[in-house]
């Protein structure tokens, strides 16, 4: 996607209904060694900060059209909190391992007509009684299980002092980078939430096989730390022109390079 092209793409506006961000503490060695270069992990109390996004959009269409006209879908995607170095200074953002939808058309679509390759994967949401839980399952095996509620309480494990500095930290960073195996190069997309809001989310059921594999993060090197909600909050996407890629030897995450075919249902 070139520059020229990445300008001319319309803002894509909507509403976010209900996003869950899953946040572990991590080695900083461990998770510099899943991103390439030129981003590094941005670190935190001296640790890095991965997880997954799990968002549910509505009213999804370009600025101008009415709302008539727009999708909604639900995705996940995982990520690192990761920063890189500019003419300006420091850039910090998150780094996008991989993004799974429900959506066919998102999947479609992602990577193609909009940043982001997704894989499309079975992705299941259930509240009831103030309690939500999200499923995710793809083909590749790659699956996610949480459940929880809305809290006033901190987990006071975490390194974030409160859920309002850990709010700030990723509101800091709203560029998500990914990588376009086929342009062989990196997408930038910018979420723009005018009225940003999170609040603590208590976790009651977690699983997520990316971060449980041991083998990836052996024993000792992650840790749950914290989970944010946001709720009917209205955003916009707005594409920023991709960077090049520094060393294409280095994008070898398996969630680098989705296939973006379908799976059976």
């Amino acid at each position: 996607m070139s520059s020229a092209l990445s300008r001319a793409m319309p803002v894509l506006r909507g509403t976010i209904v209900r996003r869950i961000l899953v946040n572990y503490r991590v080695d900083a060695d461990v998770a510099a060694g899943l991103l390439p270069s030129p981003f590094r992990p941005q670190l935190y109390a001296g640790r890095a900060i991965a997880g997954v996004c799990l968002i549910r959009l509505a009213r999804v269409r370009p600025t101008g059209l009415p709302g008539w006209v727009s999708l909604g879908f639900e995705n996940a995607a995982v990520r690192i909190a990761a920063e890189r170095d500019t003419p300006a200074g420091v850039r910090s953002g998150v780094f996008v391992l991989g993004r799974y939808t429900g959506s066919r058309l998102a999947a479609f679509a992602g990577g193609r007509l909009f940043p982001g390759v997704h894989r499309q994967a079975r992705v299941a949401s259930r509240e009831a009684a103030g309690e939500v839980a999200v499923s995710v399952r793809a083909e590749d095996g790659f699956a996610i299980a949480v459940r929880g509620r809305c809290t006033d309480t901190w987990p006071g494990d975490s390194i974030f002092a409160s859920g309002e500095v850990a709010s700030a930290f990723f509101a800091a960073g709203s560029v998500g980078y990914s990588w376009h195996p086929q342009r062989r190069e990196f997408e930038c997309l910018e979420l723009c939430v005018p009225a940003w809001k999170a609040s603590p989310f208590a976790i009651g059921e977690l699983a997520v096989s990316f971060f449980d594999d041991p083998l990836r993060f052996p024993r000792g090197t992650i840790a749950f730390d914290h989970a944010l909600a946001m709720r009917d909050i209205a955003h916009e996407w707005r594409v920023r022109a991709p960077i090049a890629a520094v060393e294409v030897g280095a994008v070898r995450s398996p969630l680098c390079e989705p296939a973006n075919t379908p799976i059976k249902v």
